[in-house]
């Protein structure tokens, strides 16, 4: 073809081929893409529907085991983008990666977060001692579908600044989530579908989406 370079067809014909192969295998998903930092599962996100299967990345004969949240995906990704979101009955995913060769590297997703950053003081000049409300926090995300698991050992502790992973410290998640568009920081606080409350201890934007290290909150 004159004017392409060598190889340039190879990842649309992979593409093509995986989604062939979700086809024969797979179930039709829904895909969406978020707009805006609210509901990315929103109707209006939803963009099209694909055949898509997921795998272990070690192989399709292998189980997922415990406190694995990676998956391979198998369609073609020639429709989507790093960050969508695929639902079907094989659970909700989000996209790490679309590595030009080879299948999609894909997280499934097990809780529904908010998230939200604390307010200052509400007035000039010396403020009394005050806990962090909810109700007067800035929000940042709301309804994002995440891999929240568990990190660290020890109960929960007496404080939400207790340190985890150490014996009778806060217990704590780690976090995997799409970039979403928003700078989150140390502080922000973390709110799950099931009233689960967390403080972000470390906040890492790799090329795959958001790493939280989030401790969990007494209260």
């Amino acid at each position: 073809m004159s004017g392409s370079l060598p190889g340039e067809a190879v990842p649309d014909l992979i593409r093509q081929g995986l989604g062939q192969a979700a086809a024969a295998v797979g179930d039709w998903c829904y895909a969406y893409r978020a707009n805006g930092p609210n509901q990315p599962l929103a109707a209006g996100n939803c963009f099209m529907q694909i055949p898509a299967t997921f795998a272990n990345p070690s192989g399709f004969g292998v189980p997922v085991g415990y406190g694995e949240a990676l998956w391979e995906g198998y369609f073609d990704a020639a429709y989507t983008l790093p960050g969508d979101y695929l639902c079907g009955s094989d659970g909700m995913f989000f996209i790490a990666a679309q590595p030009r060769l080879g299948p999609v590297l894909c997280v499934k997703t097990n809780r529904v977060l908010n998230l939200s950053r604390p307010a200052g003081a509400q007035q000039g000049g010396v403020n009394g001692y005050v806990g962090v409300l909810q109700t007067s926090a800035l929000p940042l995300l709301a309804g994002w579908p995440a891999s929240v698991l568990a990190a660290g050992v020890g109960g929960r502790g007496a404080l939400p600044g207790d340190a985890p992973g150490l014996l009778g410290g806060a217990g704590g998640w780690t976090v995997l989530m799409p970039a979403a568009g928003v700078t989150l920081r140390p502080g922000d606080l973390v709110q799950d579908d099931l009233g689960r409350n967390g403080v972000v201890a470390s906040a890492e934007l790799t090329s795959l989406g958001w790493r939280l290290h989030v401790r969990q909150a007494a209260s």
